[in-house]
């Protein structure tokens, strides 16, 4: 596995590292391929945040969790992207080709739980989408005090492009390659 660790306001220890290294490294074994993780760290206001991305043959795990303590927050990432990958694994098998995921997992199920939920589209909606300026359309977001906005940009030959707000402050913009 192949590491990249990114430090944010906060520097880390190499036992740290080390640390992050070995947990994170134990997740390799669910894959065929080798896998590349980035773990950022970062600190604020008493709480120490580890983001944990780990991409494996186009597949992207990510977890970011904050506690009192960096080893607890690697510990409770490490813990939650072995779920993502035994709650998906089934999903994943049946949408990409043979042997992404190597070993057989057994799934975690609670009683009350289906063994694979379906994902149900409660309400859906139909508009114009109108060409603006990315500024225009995040002005329309917030006032419309939603997380997401849906556009084609002015600014790039009327593509179709989403501006969304960020976790923790400002905003993003996602555009198609495509027309």
């Amino acid at each position: 596995m192949k590491f990249l660790f990114v430090e944010r306001k906060v520097t880390v220890t190499p036992a740290v590292r080390e640390y992050a290294e070995k947990k994170i490294s134990k997740l390799d074994r669910f894959f065929r391929d080798e896998s590349d993780a980035q773990v950022t760290f970062s600190s604020a206001r008493g709480r120490h945040n580890a983001e944990v991305t780990l991409i494996n043959n186009g597949l992207i795990f990510r977890v970011s969790e904050s506690t009192g303590d960096m080893y607890a927050s690697i510990d409770s990432a490490v813990g939650a992207i072995e779920s993502q990958i035994r709650k998906h694994k089934t999903r994943l098998a049946k949408r990409l080709r043979d042997g992404v995921v190597e070993k057989e997992i057994a799934p975690v199920i609670a009683e009350d739980e289906e063994a694979e939920p379906e994902f149900k589209i409660i309400r859906s909606k139909a508009f114009p989408i109108k060409p603006m300026t990315p500024e225009e359309a995040i002005l329309q977001m917030n006032l419309l005090e939603h997380e997401f906005y849906v556009f084609k940009n002015q600014d790039n030959a009327d593509k179709f492009s989403v501006v969304y707000r960020r976790k923790y402050n400002g905003y993003g913009m996602i555009e198609s390659l495509e027309d």
